[in-house]
């Protein structure tokens, strides 16, 4: 649980960095509206789509490995 809450924290932060890179560089550029609009739309996307396979592989847990997998089917076929 700690993990995935590492890797919320640093998705997050990731993306409230870039967010404010391209706050630095609208204030030092002409940037019309639009595309301000557009970066910020896209860099939110991007965070919910992460955040969200983030949750799916929580909610999945763990993967065995594939020796672990191979031995559990056979012990199922018995």
């Amino acid at each position: 649980m700690a993990v995935e809450q590492d890797a919320k924290e640093l998705i997050s932060g990731f993306c409230h960095e870039v967010a404010l890179l391209v706050g630095s560089l609208i204030t030092e550029y002409d940037v019309e509206e639009e595309l301000v609009w557009e970066l910020c739309r896209n860099l939110d996307s991007l965070r919910l789509r992460y955040l969200g396979k983030l949750e799916t592989q929580a909610q999945a847990g763990p993967v065995p490995h594939p020796a672990v997998q191979e031995l559990l089917r056979k012990i199922r076929e018995c």
